[in-house]
């Protein structure tokens, strides 16, 4: 089978979209798909051909002029390639992949993997969409998509080809008892709420520290939240880091305070670190820590419940280690392979002799200008 990935870019600095889509080119390669990816490039394009995956460069600027060019040129690498399945993990991508389907032969894949706005609803324009937990899935099917046209496959990243295992990962020198985050610094985060409950733990625990890691819009207004909370020297800003798990694997409690959270995929790796996880109940968070088994879920926006959970974990060494050992149990079911396989049957559905045709060459001629007002 031969696939076809869109991206914007193939960047290394912690975008879980990014990350998520690599891991399953690498893998998909490695269980022999010749695949390809089409992006702006980046830090993983190395990766990926060593990997055995073709890196596409395409820009996908959002400028009436470069779009033009752009699908021009995914035009000519769908000739080229000639893909089975061309798998769009953005909107832009999907969009100029639709377009050249018009003319081509090949099934088109959606991957909704946020969902915060009703735009999501162009991802329905492709043959199968596939969503990161139920609770996109139901969000996508509300927009207006075709509930027959969406499959659910959590995303699962584990021994990966981009990091290495686990366990030659050094910890991280961190101050006990230490509170840590891994995510972006915005507001949707739920950064605030977390500094709020550390300024009121924090007088409690006198030694306990709290470590952010990662940037976003937002830093300097937390940064300046921080210095007002009277306990600005134990909140710790660290900022992106190209190894977070060396902080999960020293964290005495491990927090996502997320407002809104299509799955969260730092919690499989905080899970994978044997952390114990307290997590807003926000969207798709449940099904990330197997629906409350392997995290404490508190609700979202809400300082006093995340207060209550910290004291809890803090002051009771029995109960954090069961957290912890909770937060291991059936780990082995986010393997990236187990991704691959269900997203292969996604593939399947639509490629299958009865239901695709194999005559590609059908969409080797121009495009007829009617379509768009325009030749190739």
């Amino acid at each position: 089978m031969r696939v076809l990935h869109i991206l914007n870019d193939v960047t290394d600095l912690g975008n879980g979209i990014v990350n998520t889509a690599v891991d399953l080119a690498l893998e998909q390669a490695r269980e022999g798909m010749v695949v390809a990816v089409a992006s702006a490039g980046g830090g993983y394009q190395a990766l990926l051909e060593t990997g055995g995956v073709q890196h596409i460069t395409l820009d996908q600027s959002r400028d009436p002029l470069r779009l033009f060019s752009a699908f021009q040129r995914l035009w000519r690498h769908v000739r080229e390639f000639r893909p089975d399945v061309v798998h769009a993990h953005m909107r832009t991508g999907l969009l100029l992949a639709w377009m050249c389907k018009r003319v081509s032969r090949f099934a088109l894949i959606g991957h909704v993997h946020n969902v915060h706005d009703r735009e999501s609803i162009l991802m329905g324009l492709a043959d199968r969409v596939i969503a990161v937990s139920q609770s996109v899935s139901a969000s996508i099917v509300r927009y207006g998509i075709p509930k027959d046209k969406v499959r659910v496959v959590l995303n699962r990243t584990l021994g990966n080809l981009r990091q290495e295992p686990i366990e030659e990962v050094v910890p991280a020198l961190l101050s006990k008892p230490s509170i840590v985050t891994v995510c972006g610094m915005s507001y949707r985060k739920g950064i605030q709420e977390l500094i709020s409950a550390f300024a009121i733990i924090g007088q409690e625990f006198t030694n306990a520290h709290l470590y952010l890691v990662g940037n976003g819009p937002q830093r300097e207004e937390f940064e300046q939240i921080a210095r007002q909370s009277g306990i600005s020297d134990r909140i710790h800003f660290e900022g992106f880091q190209p190894e977070p798990r060396a902080y999960m694997l020293s964290a005495d409690v491990f927090v996502l305070a997320s407002r809104r959270e299509s799955f969260g995929l730092v919690l499989i790796e905080a899970r994978q670190a044997g952390c114990a996880i307290v997590a807003t109940d926000a969207d798709g968070i449940p099904e990330a820590l197997d629906w409350g088994r392997a995290g404490m879920l508190v609700p979202p926006r809400n300082v006093r419940a995340l207060v209550l959970a910290l004291r809890e974990l803090l002051r009771n060494n029995e109960e954090r280690a069961a957290w912890k050992e909770s937060a291991k149990i059936g780990i082995s079911n986010y393997r990236v392979e187990v991704m691959a396989r269900e997203i292969r049957s996604v593939y399947e559905e639509l490629t299958a002799p009865e239901k695709f045709s194999t005559q590609r060459d059908s969409g080797q001629g121009e495009i007829n200008s009617t379509d768009y007002g325009f030749k190739i």
